[in-house]
């Protein structure tokens, strides 16, 4: 405590470690770990409120159980603790997410190119309904067929990521599970 008094009153580490006899890099580790002291034996002051649906929560729970933890509000604190490194943005799925943005906006502006040609037809009166020739009616049906490849590989992709995450939350929670006291 008296290295830890006197280094926060401006004593150099190498002062300190002349004066007690030991490295500086001890007078170092000796600061460090009065710092996660402190940090471990604070009281918390701050109060996180969520709602999420009954399944949420149960899945919560049985990853907390799996985890060793006890309490949701001790889950929370080591996700709250963790998330530095567990919360990040993903370039890969931004990346992902932009290139089907992008087909997807060919598309919409396919489709109203047809919506464009069949309300020109119907002003010209081509019939009751929209008259269509074999080309026009194999690209709306490669349209509709790449809507619903896309909306797959959408659904995939977030999945995987969803998947991605919940592991690196998994392995966050219960490497606090196993940490030291």
């Amino acid at each position: 405590m008296e290295i830890v008094r006197e280094a926060a009153e401006g004593v150099s580490s190498a002062e300190l470690a002349r004066r007690f006899g030991v490295t500086p890099r001890t007078i170092q580790y000796t600061l460090k770990s009065d710092a996660e002291r402190q940090t471990d034996t604070a009281i918390p002051t701050a109060a996180v409120s969520v709602k999420v649906r009954q399944g949420e929560l149960a899945t919560f729970d049985e990853v907390l159980a799996t985890a060793g933890i006890e309490t949701r509000s001790e889950g929370l604190r080591r996700l709250i603790q963790a998330a530095g490194g567990v919360f990040v943005p993903d370039v890969l799925l931004a990346a992902e997410m932009a290139r089907y943005r992008a087909s997807l906006h060919d598309v919409g502006n396919g489709v109203a190119q047809i919506a464009k040609q069949m309300t020109h037809a119907k002003r010209i009166g081509q019939g009751a309904g929209p008259v269509f020739s074999e080309l026009r009616l194999a690209q709306i049906r490669g349209l509709a067929r790449f809507i619903f490849d896309s909306a797959d590989e959408i659904d995939l992709l977030v999945r995987r990521r969803r998947d991605a995450m919940q592991l690196e939350a998994t392995v966050a929670l219960r490497e606090f599970a196993h940490a030291t006291e």
